[in-house]
């Protein structure tokens, strides 16, 4: 079975505006933005996919010069354009062209934080389609994606490269505050090397070793989540200092470690089979090593500042059949794989993850 993980990073925990001019207007309101959320996520995805804000740059456009560049209609592209200023991602001049805002910036290709995989990647039917059956999934507690598209999620972009590369690229955008904060949050110091199981192209790995010179880091993932990793620690001067084993988490962990990481990766599957891949991890991991586990920790009752961690619980639910977890979840899940978890550090708001330390026993 492939070891890749789907990121909870950057779920909106908002939809649309309310009656046009921003204002909330009450309860009526509030349900009326969350129903056509998905409306507002479908229109950043397609100016996403249409390359608006690139085309714009750091002017402004008319609707008829970027419908003459998208080969697009201009009056619907006039359309796009107003709701996008709707949505706070572009602002109309006075002489009728469209100009970027900072939201719309995380759309840019190239801009330093930009997010245009994620919404593409977010917003293609292959995310989308399982959620048509959200209904079922929770009467029966069982994954939609399956039933979709006849096969896991996982193997699906194993046979859509171009969709795998979306999604790893989505993964490394929503990774990069994480990889930002991680390095602080715990004592890497102490240790040798650190393996980052299921590691995808290596953007988490590549700060911490960037971070902590004394390092030596390994990236373990399938062939489809390794395929941008080399080319990412290499343009960070780090291929000296790292290595990429390919392998299946569900069959073993990498040797040679004394600190083992999992970022976003629990929360992709069901009880038993996280017990595996940490059952794994406690084979190889020396006497004195630690593991690590990034992921958001539940409160034991949920409020409105979780929604964007309970919407990707129900994300797990739908498309690959895992879930999101409170501490006594996270610690049920250790021992039982032969760890003892000995600290639980949220990082600085408003990232939502922990790092949770686990020792073995």
């Amino acid at each position: 079975m492939p070891s890749r993980r789907l990121s909870d990073e950057g779920l909106p925990d908002e939809g649309v505006h309310g009656d046009g001019d921003g204002s909330a207007n009450g309860p009526r309101d509030d349900l009326v933005r969350m129903v056509m959320g998905a409306m507002a996520a479908q229109t950043v995805g397609a100016a996403a996919r249409l390359g608006i804000v690139d085309l714009i740059g750091g002017g402004e456009r008319t609707a008829d010069e970027l419908a003459a560049e998208c080969a697009a209609q201009p009056q619907a592209m006039g359309r796009l354009l107003r709701a996008l200023t709707g949505l706070g991602l572009l602002v109309e001049g006075a002489s009728g062209g469209f100009a970027v805002t900072p939201v719309g910036d995380l759309l840019r290709g190239d801009a330093p934080r930009s997010l245009r995989s994620f919404a593409r990647s977010f917003t293609d039917p292959a995310m989308l389609r399982a959620w048509e059956r959200l209904d079922d999934s929770v009467r029966t507690g069982e994954t939609s994606f399956d039933a979709v598209f006849g096969k896991d999620f996982f193997g699906y972009l194993a046979e859509h490269p171009e969709l795998s590369a979306e999604f790893n690229a989505a993964m490394s955008e929503a990774t990069r505050e994480t990889a930002e904060l991680v390095p602080a949050a715990f004592d890497f110091g102490s240790y040798a090397t650190v393996a980052d199981i299921g590691g995808g192209d290596g953007t988490l790995l590549a700060a911490i070793l960037t971070a902590h010179p004394e390092l030596y880091g390994i990236v373990f993932d399938t062939a489809e989540g390794l395929a941008q990793a080399g080319t990412k620690l290499a343009r960070a001067g780090l291929d000296g200092r790292s290595s990429l084993v390919t392998g299946d988490f569900f069959a073993a962990a990498p040797e040679g470690a004394d600190l083992y990481l999992l970022k976003s990766v629990i929360h992709d599957w069901n009880d038993e089979q996280c017990v595996g891949i940490l059952r794994h991890c406690r084979r190889a991991i020396p006497d004195g090593g630690r593991l690590l586990i990034v992921e958001p920790v539940l409160p034991p009752a949920v409020n409105p500042s979780v929604a964007g961690v309970c919407l990707s619980d129900l994300n797990m639910l739908v498309n690959v059949g895992g879930r999101e977890r409170t501490r006594d979840d996270f610690e049920r899940l250790c021992h039982d794989a032969g760890f003892e978890v000995r600290t639980v550090t949220p990082l600085p708001k408003p990232n939502r993850f922990s790092v949770i330390e686990a020792a073995p026993v």
